[in-house]
């Protein structure tokens, strides 16, 4: 059986995927792959995910330089969640998020509501033209 069989994709062929870091743990981005997008970044050892809103294939960084490099691909015990081990190239220190921010994960909720936690490192308007 072909190791992307064991995968349980959703009804239209998509499986989540979570990038952590590899040095520090932080969980960086979460994304979706189909199975085109998981053999490539298995192949290339680069995350490419599969963007739902253009119907298409994304490789991380294509547009902002941001590239994920991949050291682990790892399956949870279910089956349908996908957890890749990465380092985040293209700026010190890495910028996974389109906000310019390190990790997509900076909003934690306090009693006034969702407060940005970290700082944008990079200004997106001159990371995406």
């Amino acid at each position: 059986m072909n190791w992307l069989d064991t995968i349980k994709w959703d009804d239209k062929g998509l499986v989540p995927v979570i990038a952590q870091e590899q040095g520090s743990g932080d969980v960086l981005m979460f994304a979706w792959m189909n199975r085109e997008a998981l053999q490539k970044t298995a192949e290339l050892k680069r995350a490419v995910y599969f963007s739902r809103s253009r119907n298409k294939l994304w490789f991380k960084g294509e547009e902002s330089g941001h590239v994920q490099t991949v050291h682990d691909i790892r399956m949870d015990c279910d089956n349908d969640v996908v957890l890749l081990k990465v380092t985040q190239l293209g700026h010190e220190p890495g910028i996974a998020c389109h906000t310019g921010r390190h990790s997509c994960f900076f909003q934690s909720l306090q009693a006034d509501g969702w407060q940005a936690t970290e700082p944008v490192l990079k200004d997106p308007e001159s990371i995406y033209k």
